[in-house]
Protein backbone atom coordinates (compact mmCIF):
# COMPACT_ATOMS: atom_id res chain seq x y z
CA UNK A 1 0.00 0.00 0.00
CA UNK A 2 1.36 3.43 -0.94
CA UNK A 3 0.35 6.94 0.10
CA UNK A 4 1.93 8.52 -2.99
CA UNK A 5 -0.40 10.78 -4.96
CA UNK A 6 -0.35 9.96 -8.65
CA UNK A 7 -3.77 11.29 -9.69
CA UNK A 8 -3.96 14.76 -11.21
CA UNK A 9 -7.43 16.04 -10.20
CA UNK A 10 -7.70 18.18 -13.33
CA UNK A 11 -6.97 15.15 -15.52
CA UNK A 12 -9.56 13.04 -13.71
CA UNK A 13 -12.10 15.83 -14.16
CA UNK A 14 -11.28 16.16 -17.87
CA UNK A 15 -11.82 12.48 -18.59
CA UNK A 16 -14.75 12.20 -16.20
CA UNK A 17 -16.65 14.70 -18.39
CA UNK A 18 -16.35 12.22 -21.25
CA UNK A 19 -17.86 9.30 -19.30
CA UNK A 20 -21.36 9.34 -20.80
CA UNK A 21 -19.95 9.41 -24.33
CA UNK A 22 -17.14 6.89 -23.80
CA UNK A 23 -18.80 4.00 -25.62
CA UNK A 24 -19.91 6.08 -28.60
CA UNK A 25 -17.52 5.16 -31.47
CA UNK A 26 -18.24 8.51 -33.12
CA UNK A 27 -18.07 10.59 -29.94
CA UNK A 28 -15.31 12.18 -27.88
CA UNK A 29 -13.54 8.81 -27.48
CA UNK A 30 -13.62 7.96 -31.20
CA UNK A 31 -9.82 7.83 -31.36
CA UNK A 32 -9.73 5.26 -28.56
CA UNK A 33 -12.21 3.11 -30.48
CA UNK A 34 -9.90 3.25 -33.50
CA UNK A 35 -6.93 2.35 -31.31
CA UNK A 36 -8.65 -0.64 -29.70
CA UNK A 37 -8.07 -3.20 -32.50
CA UNK A 38 -4.38 -2.23 -32.69
CA UNK A 39 -3.92 -2.56 -28.95
CA UNK A 40 -5.80 -5.85 -28.79
CA UNK A 41 -3.75 -7.27 -31.65
CA UNK A 42 -0.54 -6.46 -29.78
CA UNK A 43 -1.95 -7.77 -26.49
CA UNK A 44 -3.00 -11.06 -28.00
CA UNK A 45 0.41 -11.54 -29.58
CA UNK A 46 2.42 -10.85 -26.42
CA UNK A 47 0.07 -12.69 -24.07
CA UNK A 48 0.22 -15.84 -26.22
CA UNK A 49 4.02 -15.61 -26.39
CA UNK A 50 4.55 -14.86 -22.68
CA UNK A 51 2.26 -17.56 -21.30
CA UNK A 52 2.76 -20.11 -24.09
CA UNK A 53 -0.91 -20.05 -25.09
CA UNK A 54 -2.63 -21.48 -28.14
CA UNK A 55 -3.09 -18.59 -30.60
CA UNK A 56 -6.24 -20.30 -31.89
CA UNK A 57 -7.95 -20.24 -28.49
CA UNK A 58 -10.93 -17.89 -28.21
CA UNK A 59 -10.59 -17.60 -24.41
CA UNK A 60 -6.82 -17.69 -23.83
CA UNK A 61 -6.98 -15.79 -20.52
CA UNK A 62 -9.22 -18.31 -18.76
CA UNK A 63 -7.89 -18.82 -15.24
CA UNK A 64 -5.82 -15.63 -15.33
CA UNK A 65 -6.34 -12.34 -13.53
CA UNK A 66 -6.08 -9.08 -15.47
CA UNK A 67 -5.90 -5.50 -14.19
CA UNK A 68 -6.45 -2.44 -16.37
CA UNK A 69 -5.36 0.83 -14.76
CA UNK A 70 -6.77 4.04 -16.19
CA UNK A 71 -9.61 1.92 -17.55
CA UNK A 72 -11.98 4.76 -18.43
CA UNK A 73 -15.42 3.27 -19.04
CA UNK A 74 -14.06 -0.19 -19.78
CA UNK A 75 -13.04 -0.24 -23.45
CA UNK A 76 -10.22 -2.68 -22.69
CA UNK A 77 -11.68 -4.40 -19.63
CA UNK A 78 -14.60 -5.85 -21.56
CA UNK A 79 -12.53 -7.50 -24.33
CA UNK A 80 -10.20 -8.93 -21.67
CA UNK A 81 -13.20 -10.41 -19.88
CA UNK A 82 -14.43 -11.92 -23.15
CA UNK A 83 -10.97 -13.46 -23.59
CA UNK A 84 -11.62 -15.32 -20.34
CA UNK A 85 -9.80 -13.21 -17.74
CA UNK A 86 -11.01 -12.36 -14.26
CA UNK A 87 -10.81 -8.58 -14.78
CA UNK A 88 -10.35 -5.62 -12.43
CA UNK A 89 -10.52 -2.04 -13.71
CA UNK A 90 -9.25 1.05 -11.90
CA UNK A 91 -9.77 4.70 -12.85
CA UNK A 92 -9.26 8.10 -11.26
CA UNK A 93 -12.68 9.44 -12.33
CA UNK A 94 -15.76 8.24 -10.45
CA UNK A 95 -17.93 9.10 -13.46
CA UNK A 96 -15.95 6.69 -15.62
CA UNK A 97 -16.28 3.88 -13.11
CA UNK A 98 -20.05 4.35 -12.93
CA UNK A 99 -20.27 4.29 -16.73
CA UNK A 100 -18.04 1.19 -16.83
CA UNK A 101 -20.19 -0.65 -14.29
CA UNK A 102 -23.38 0.18 -16.17
CA UNK A 103 -21.99 -0.94 -19.52
CA UNK A 104 -20.56 -4.17 -18.10
CA UNK A 105 -23.91 -4.95 -16.50
CA UNK A 106 -25.66 -4.37 -19.83
CA UNK A 107 -23.14 -6.68 -21.48
CA UNK A 108 -23.54 -9.28 -18.69
CA UNK A 109 -19.86 -9.17 -17.87
CA UNK A 110 -18.60 -9.57 -14.29
CA UNK A 111 -15.84 -6.96 -13.98
CA UNK A 112 -14.60 -5.60 -10.65
CA UNK A 113 -14.28 -1.80 -10.91
CA UNK A 114 -12.61 0.57 -8.44
CA UNK A 115 -12.04 4.33 -8.33
CA UNK A 116 -8.92 5.65 -6.63
CA UNK A 117 -5.14 5.61 -6.30
CA UNK A 118 -3.71 2.36 -7.62
CA UNK A 119 -1.15 2.22 -4.80
CA UNK A 120 -3.80 2.56 -2.10
CA UNK A 121 -6.19 -0.17 -3.25
CA UNK A 122 -4.17 -3.17 -2.06
CA UNK A 123 -4.35 -5.01 -5.38
CA UNK A 124 -1.78 -7.72 -6.16
CA UNK A 125 -1.12 -11.00 -7.90
CA UNK A 126 -2.30 -10.13 -11.42
CA UNK A 127 -1.04 -12.16 -14.36
CA UNK A 128 -1.66 -9.29 -16.79
CA UNK A 129 -1.48 -5.59 -15.92
CA UNK A 130 -2.23 -2.91 -18.51
CA UNK A 131 -2.01 0.89 -18.45
CA UNK A 132 -2.59 2.24 -21.95
CA UNK A 133 -2.28 5.97 -22.61
CA UNK A 134 -2.11 6.60 -18.87
CA UNK A 135 1.43 7.38 -17.70
CA UNK A 136 1.42 10.75 -19.48
CA UNK A 137 -1.53 11.81 -17.29
CA UNK A 138 -0.18 10.93 -13.82
CA UNK A 139 1.39 13.31 -11.32
CA UNK A 140 4.26 11.08 -10.15
CA UNK A 141 5.50 8.67 -12.81
CA UNK A 142 8.01 6.72 -10.64
CA UNK A 143 5.38 6.24 -7.92
CA UNK A 144 2.78 5.18 -10.47
CA UNK A 145 5.04 2.57 -12.06
CA UNK A 146 6.13 1.37 -8.64
CA UNK A 147 2.49 0.87 -7.69
CA UNK A 148 1.82 -0.95 -10.97
CA UNK A 149 4.81 -3.23 -10.33
CA UNK A 150 3.34 -4.07 -6.93
CA UNK A 151 0.18 -5.44 -8.54
CA UNK A 152 2.02 -7.81 -10.87
CA UNK A 153 2.42 -11.52 -10.14
CA UNK A 154 6.00 -12.84 -10.19
CA UNK A 155 5.54 -14.39 -13.64
CA UNK A 156 3.16 -11.69 -14.86
CA UNK A 157 3.16 -9.48 -17.92
CA UNK A 158 2.67 -5.72 -18.00
CA UNK A 159 1.68 -3.78 -21.13
CA UNK A 160 2.05 -0.01 -21.38
CA UNK A 161 1.46 2.50 -24.16
CA UNK A 162 2.30 6.18 -24.36
CA UNK A 163 2.69 8.97 -26.90
CA UNK A 164 6.36 9.62 -27.64
CA UNK A 165 7.72 13.10 -26.95
CA UNK A 166 8.83 14.06 -30.44
CA UNK A 167 8.31 16.95 -32.84
CA UNK A 168 5.95 14.70 -34.83
CA UNK A 169 3.74 13.96 -31.83
CA UNK A 170 3.54 17.65 -30.93
CA UNK A 171 2.48 18.51 -34.47
CA UNK A 172 0.03 15.65 -35.08
CA UNK A 173 -1.31 14.60 -31.67
CA UNK A 174 -1.49 17.96 -29.93
CA UNK A 175 -1.65 20.75 -32.49
CA UNK A 176 -3.30 18.67 -35.22
CA UNK A 177 -5.69 16.16 -33.61
CA UNK A 178 -6.96 18.54 -30.93
CA UNK A 179 -7.41 21.54 -33.22
CA UNK A 180 -9.23 19.40 -35.77
CA UNK A 181 -11.54 18.02 -33.08
CA UNK A 182 -10.32 14.44 -33.40
CA UNK A 183 -9.74 14.38 -29.63
CA UNK A 184 -11.09 16.84 -27.02
CA UNK A 185 -8.98 19.93 -26.37
CA UNK A 186 -6.76 19.55 -23.33
CA UNK A 187 -6.42 15.78 -23.66
CA UNK A 188 -2.70 15.85 -24.46
CA UNK A 189 0.11 17.64 -22.65
CA UNK A 190 3.19 17.19 -24.81
CA UNK A 191 5.70 17.88 -22.06
CA UNK A 192 4.29 14.92 -20.10
CA UNK A 193 4.84 12.43 -22.92
CA UNK A 194 7.51 9.81 -22.14
CA UNK A 195 10.16 8.62 -24.57
CA UNK A 196 10.96 4.89 -24.79
CA UNK A 197 14.40 5.46 -23.24
CA UNK A 198 12.85 7.35 -20.34
CA UNK A 199 10.26 4.66 -19.81
CA UNK A 200 12.94 1.97 -19.83
CA UNK A 201 14.76 3.78 -17.00
CA UNK A 202 11.55 4.34 -15.03
CA UNK A 203 10.65 0.67 -15.34
CA UNK A 204 14.15 -0.41 -14.34
CA UNK A 205 13.86 1.68 -11.18
CA UNK A 206 10.55 -0.08 -10.46
CA UNK A 207 12.25 -3.49 -10.77
CA UNK A 208 10.92 -4.23 -14.25
CA UNK A 209 12.55 -5.05 -17.57
CA UNK A 210 11.11 -3.40 -20.67
CA UNK A 211 10.65 -5.33 -23.89
CA UNK A 212 11.18 -4.02 -27.39
CA UNK A 213 8.66 -1.24 -28.12
CA UNK A 214 6.39 -1.32 -31.14
CA UNK A 215 5.19 1.89 -32.72
CA UNK A 216 1.56 2.79 -33.22
CA UNK A 217 1.60 4.76 -36.44
CA UNK A 218 -0.95 6.17 -38.86
CA UNK A 219 -1.06 6.08 -42.64
CA UNK A 220 -3.77 7.00 -45.17
CA UNK A 221 -3.80 3.41 -46.40
CA UNK A 222 -3.62 1.42 -43.15
CA UNK A 223 -5.02 3.91 -40.67
CA UNK A 224 -3.69 3.21 -37.17
CA UNK A 225 -1.35 0.22 -37.22
CA UNK A 226 1.53 -1.49 -35.43
CA UNK A 227 4.79 -0.27 -36.92
CA UNK A 228 8.52 0.07 -36.46
CA UNK A 229 7.97 3.83 -36.39
CA UNK A 230 7.92 5.03 -32.76
CA UNK A 231 7.60 8.73 -33.57
CA UNK A 232 3.96 9.19 -32.55
CA UNK A 233 3.06 6.50 -30.07
CA UNK A 234 4.35 3.15 -28.85
CA UNK A 235 3.25 0.09 -26.92
CA UNK A 236 5.57 -2.17 -24.94
CA UNK A 237 5.76 -5.03 -22.46
CA UNK A 238 7.47 -5.18 -19.06
CA UNK A 239 8.26 -8.11 -16.79
CA UNK A 240 9.75 -8.50 -13.35
CA UNK A 241 13.54 -8.45 -13.14
CA UNK A 242 15.38 -11.58 -12.09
Amino acid sequence: MSNATTIRPEEAAHFGKMAADWWNPKGSSAMLHRLSPVRLGFLREVVDAHFGLDPRSIRPLTGKRALDVGCGAGLLCEPLARLGADVTGVDAAAENIEAAKAHAAGSRLAIDYHCGEIGALGLSGYNLVTALEVIEHVADKPAFLGALAGTLAADGLMVLSCPNRTHQSRLLLVEGAERLGMVPRGTHHWDQFVTPDELRELLRDAGLIMGEPRGIAWSPVKGLNLSDDLALNYIVTATTAG
